[in-house]
């Protein structure tokens, strides 16, 4: 959920995306997946895959293997989009990104701090 300042690129499905978040949760990928959509992005989502685990042990002799289980469904996803010149931490401050209303999305807008992004809450514009 951070604005990272780091441009990260990789491969979504075997799709090259730039990483907009890694590790989030269905709700947030629902989300991010909408309001990125909305100002025309095409959104990548992958399931986060699961942490590698240890080998099963050898069966001793006369001894049927272990049975091997599927690995758990993804719990948290990556989202990434095709364009690679996309950059979150850019987006959101250069007041490039748009809500439904047509509102420009503040930074507590994208961490879902609050409902709604508000017109002139942009602290660092000096106000007349």
């Amino acid at each position: 959920m951070a604005l990272n300042s780091t441009h990260t690129f990789e491969e979504v499905d075997g799709i090259k995306c730039s990483i907009v978040e890694k590790n989030v949760s269905p709700e947030r990928v629902e989300f991010l997946k909408a309001l990125l959509e909305l100002n025309g992005y095409t959104v990548v989502v992958a399931g986060t895959p699961p942490p590698k685990a240890k080998p099963a042990p050898a069966p001793k002799e006369g001894e049927a293997p272990a049975p091997v289980e599927p690995p758990p469904a993804p719990t948290t996803f990556t989202v990434g989009v095709t364009d690679v010149t996309f950059s979150p931490m850019n987006a959101v401050f250069n007041r490039e990104l748009k809500d439904s209303a047509g509102t420009i999305v503040t930074a507590a807008y994208w961490r879902q701090e609050e409902a709604d992004p508000k017109k002139d809450d942009w602290y660092w514009f000096h106000k007349k």
